[in-house]
Parts: C-alpha cells; sequence; structure tokens
C-alpha cells in the first residue's frame, strides 16, 4: 500500500494499537461520568467538568508534562507503580495513557450530550413503575443515546490517533516503542528529503480517520432501526 516501508508499518500498527487501547479503557468511565454531569446535581460540579475539559484547552505539552511530572519513575504515582513493576514513562502504555487523557474529554461531551437529548419523564415513567436504576440505565437511557455514545467513542479514536503533544513530552518517540504515525511525520519532516515519507503517513492517518468516521456513521444507523 503506497509503497509503505516495514518501519511505516509498525508505527501504523502502534498507533491502531495505542488508540484503540485508549478509547476501550477509558470508555466505561467516560460514560459514568457523561451520565453523573448530565443526570445529576451536586455541589463541585462544574469543577469536576472543568477538569475532565482542562486537557482539551490546555496546551498538550503541558499535559504531557504533568503526566511525565506524575507517571514518570520519580513521580507521585509512577514512583509507586515502578515499585510493583509497572512503568509508562517511555513505554508504548505510557502512549496509552497520553492518548486517553487528550481524548477524554471529547468523548465525555458527546456522550453527555447524547444523554441529555433522552426524554427524563421516560425515565421518570419507568422509575414510578419499580424499576431499579440499573434497569432504567440499561433499557431506557443507554439505547437511546447509543448513537452519540459511539460518535464520542469514534472521535476519541481519531483524537488519541492524532495524538502528538502530549505523547512526545510524556513517552518521546521511541522507534517501535513509542513512535506513532504523528511523531513519525513530526521526524520525517526533520530530514532533508523526508517530505514523502511524511505524506505517506498523511494519507494514511487521513483514510483511517475517515474510515471511523463512516463506520460510526454506519453502525449509528444501524442503531437508530
Amino acid at each position: 500500500m503506497m509503497g509503505l516501508t516495514p518501519l511505516e508499518w509498525e508505527v501504523i500498527a502502534l498507533s491502531l494499537r495505542v488508540a484503540l487501547v485508549a478509547t476501550v479503557i477509558s470508555a466505561p468511565l467516560a460514560l459514568w461520568l457523561a451520565y453523573v454531569l448530565a443526570r445529576k446535581e451536586f455541589w463541585g460540579k462544574s469543577l469536576l467538568n472543568g477538569l475532565i475539559v482542562l486537557p482539551l484547552v490546555l496546551p498538550p505539552v503541558v499535559t504531557g508534562y504533568a503526566l511525565l511530572e506524575a507517571f514518570g519513575t520519580q513521580g507521585l504515582i509512577g514512583g509507586w507503580l515502578a515499585d510493583i513493576g509497572i512503568v509508562l514513562a517511555f513505554r508504548w502504555t505510557g502512549a496509552v495513557l497520553a492518548a486517553a487523557v487528550m481524548a477524554f474529554p471529547l468523548m465525555v461531551r458527546a456522550m453527555r450530550i447524547g444523554i441529555e437529548a433522552v426524554d427524563p419523564k421516560l425515565e421518570q415513567a419507568a422509575t414510578t413503575l419499580g424499576a431499579p436504576p440499573w434497569r432504567v440505565f440499561a433499557t431506557i437511557t443507554l439505547p437511546l443515546s447509543l448513537p452519540a455514545i459511539i460518535a464520542g467513542a469514534v472521535l476519541a479514536f481519531a483524537k488519541a490517533l492524532g495524538e502528538f503533544g502530549a505523547t512526545i513530552t510524556f513517552v518521546a518517540a521511541i522507534p517501535g516503542e513509542t513512535q506513532t504515525i504523528a511523531s513519525a511525520i513530526y521526524a520525517a519532516l526533520q530530514v532533508p528529503g523526508g517530505e514523502a515519507d511524511a505524506l505517506r503517513l498523511v494519507w494514511v492517518s487521513v483514510v483511517i480517520a475517515l474510515g471511523a468516521v463512516l463506520l460510526s456513521e454506519l453502525l449509528a444507523r444501524r442503531v437508530r432501526r
């Protein structure tokens, strides 16, 4: 495909793995927080919403540095994790963490909008008939907001796939370990004559992102039927 080299295939495979794992592991927490923000009123709600959105408005490098301080081997959490054999800094798992943090606000926002669009009277009617909260959520809220949940997950996947600033600050761009498509494009552009290599990866990321969006639309249409 487009004369991709083995190293570029490796970069693409790693990027897909990082984006997919970041989306899957953050989706349950994003859905729970989206539901809480959409349906609950509590003290500190605005603060919680602000903390969730924070990675979206902060410079990505700042987020990456904060991750390095917290999850580096000498960091508050990273030091404890290192003691039990889990190291995130400069590993592909750290790239997953950085991608998940940067994509999380988009996922929560899309899911929250979908849940808020569900008529609360339907949920209240089910509750009045004796359905427990988990059943109301599973049989009414979740099915009716599923297209938005899928859209949120796809948005997060696309964002995670293209994440650069926080990732390169937290885990650098080590070929075969942490070098994703975005960092490989950046590296190619730093080398004289590397524009062709960068262009191939640009096209690959466009094709993958477009494919993800089209798949999301297809799944959403099936859900609405």
